[in-house]
């Protein structure tokens, strides 16, 4: 088993596409995981960018040489999501955001080695935020749980796809403005759905910008409205 793992090729199976958008402040910190995760080297990481900012040039430093990065033109996520999709030529792609930190240096291996070994439509991780809003994720893992049979629910920060059956149910829907990665989940089966323990980290921009009162109860409604499709083409002020 240590054989297998040590020589597991990720650049073989998966392709990375990461949606970003004047993210200067932090896409630095996520590359910077992500070329020291294991087994990574040559791995082809698409980028579909929209930025104003320096965010392209810091992409384009070639400070990650174990990625294999391309930048192409992006958009709102599900477009930038899709638009890299589009380009996979491996059978697995991971959509990360661009500012989720995998400090735990086998999450993508050992994710993808859980997606093909088990035969799964999808897989995400466990998430965490540091400082006040610390409490937040574990309290969305619970409700999570409980209504995992019915509504499989996968946040975009990590979501590892078997490519196949991405295309098959669609993809993204491209005029989705708000929790477009719920939208996405509800329609894997629950059966071929796994929350892997590895844990990644994320910023707590969003929670500071509309606040916990917002942002939890747009996750109720989100979930209220999981078969009504209008309630996510609506951006609900988010992007405010």
């Amino acid at each position: 088993m240590f054989i297998f793992v040590f020589m597991y090729m990720i650049k073989d199976k998966l392709t990375i596409v990461i949606p970003s958008k004047n993210e200067s402040d932090v896409i630095n910190i996520t590359l910077t995981h992500l070329n020291e995760q294991k087994n990574i080297k040559g791995t082809r990481v698409i980028i579909a960018d929209c930025s104003t900012d320096d965010t392209r040039d810091i992409i384009l430093s070639g400070k990650y040489r174990n990625l294999n990065i391309e930048v192409i033109d992006g958009g709102l996520p599900s477009v930038g999501r899709n638009k890299g999709a589009e380009l996979c030529e491996t059978p697995y792609v991971l959509f990360l955001d661009a500012d989720i930190f995998l400090t735990n240096l086998g999450t993508i291996r050992d994710t993808l080695i859980t997606i093909e070994h088990n035969s799964l439509h999808l897989v995400t991780t466990k998430f965490r935020v540091r400082g006040k809003y610390s409490f937040v994720f574990p309290i969305f893992e619970f409700f999570r749980n409980l209504t995992i049979d019915n509504a499989p629910c996968a946040i975009g920060g990590y979501m590892l796809f078997d490519i196949l059956e991405f295309n098959k149910v669609g993809g993204f829907i491209n005029e989705d403005k708000f929790a477009e990665d719920f939208h996405l989940s509800m329609k894997i089966h629950p059966h071929r759905f796994h929350v892997s323990p590895h844990k990644v980290y994320t910023t707590d921009r969003r929670f500071k910008k509309k606040g916990l009162i917002y942002m939890l109860k747009m996750s109720y409604l989100s979930y209220k409205n999981k078969h009504n499709p209008d309630f996510f083409k609506h951006d609900h002020n988010y992007w405010v």
